[in-house]
C-alpha cells in the first residue's frame, strides 16, 4: 500500500505551479488561470464517469487520479488549502448523510 496522500499531491503542486509553464503542466494550468483549469475538471470529471460506467477498474483508477489530480488544481488557483475540504467533510460526517444534504437545500 501506498503511503501517498492528497496531502503530498497538494504539496507537489504548490511546487510545479511555481515552475515555469513551458516545463510543468501544473504550472501551465496555474498560469492559464480558474476558467481553463475548471474546464479541464470537468473533462476529467466526465471520462471518470464513463470509465465508472465501463467497469475497467484500472481505467477508472486512471481516470479518478486524473480527477483528484486537476480538482487539487483548482484548489489551489482558488485558494482553498486540502485541509479546507477536509474539515467540511468532517463537519458533513458528523451527522448522517440524508440530514446533511437536507440541511443545504433549505440554505
Amino acid at each position: 500500500m501506498s503511503d501517498f496522500s492528497l496531502s503530498d499531491l497538494e504539496a507537489i503542486i504548490a511546487e510545479r505551479a511555481k515552475a515555469d509553464p513551458a516545463q510543468s503542466w501544473t504550472a501551465k494550468l496555474v498560469a492559464a488561470g480558474q476558467e481553463r483549469a475548471a474546464k479541464k475538471l470537468g473533462e476529467e470529471a466526465v471520462e471518470t464517469v464513463i470509465a465508472a460506467i465501463s467497469q475497467d477498474r484500472t481505467h477508472l483508477a486512471a481516470e479518478a487520479a486524473d480527477l483528484l489530480y486537476h480538482l487539487m488544481v483548482v484548489l489551489k488557483i482558488g485558494g482553498v488549502p486540502l485541509q479546507d475540504v477536509l474539515d467540511e467533510l468532517q463537519r458533513r460526517t458528523a451527522q448522517s448523510g440524508l440530514t446533511e444534504k437536507a440541511s443545504r437545500q433549505h440554505s
